[in-house]
């Protein structure tokens, strides 16, 4: 893995433990939250097959969801295969509280270019520069991903405390809490 590709997993790993540690602290109606070590090892790996694919254009969610399987790690691998579009967009499951883990990997991915937290507009302009290819089709297609992952934004940030604008923040003060270390909540 690059460089820059590991510290860009790990702030999305960080990215999302303030985001699983905020249904866990929330005042609200409980939530049922995902395991925190899939959260961690989801958002970890989430790009554990984008240094060979940026040399063979293969997909890297799907070559990183067979690597895990070939490892033994099925849950892992669902989280790998959806961090770039979600199969499945439940707001009926979201207006009740209840995430998955692959949902807090792909909405945190969405947050972090490289290895900064920035707003989903940010992120949706990076992207289509560099994969949308000047096609008109394809740029319609990363549109409606971010849409769909503002909207899941708006969910997420209704069940917690911190704020999307507040997340670069809420990570600040994670860190100052575990150190530079990443923690299992």
């Amino acid at each position: 893995m690059l460089d820059n590709i590991r510290a860009h997993s790990i702030m999305v790993a960080r990215v999302a433990q303030v985001l699983l540690q905020g249904l866990i602290d929330s005042p609200k109606e409980k939530s049922i939250v995902p395991s925190d070590k899939l959260v961690l090892a989801g958002a970890l790996l989430h790009d554990i097959a984008k240094t060979p694919c940026l040399k063979n254009r293969c997909d890297h969610a799907k070559r990183g969801r067979d690597i895990c399987l070939e490892l033994g790690y099925p849950a892992v691998a669902e989280v790998v295969r959806e961090h770039v579009v979600l199969t499945e967009f439940s707001i009926a499951r979201y207006d009740k509280g209840y995430f998955l883990a692959k949902e807090l990997v792909y909405y945190a991915d969405k947050r972090v270019r490289h290895d900064e937290i920035v707003s989903i507009e940010e992120r949706l302009e990076y992207i289509l520069e560099r994969y949308g290819n000047n096609d008109a089709k394809r740029h319609s297609l990363i549109r409606e991903n971010f849409e769909q992952c503002r909207q899941l934004e708006m969910f997420i940030f209704s069940a917690i405390e911190t704020t999307a604008d507040s997340l670069q923040t809420a990570v600040r003060e994670s860190l100052s809490v575990s150190g530079d270390r990443l923690q299992i909540v």
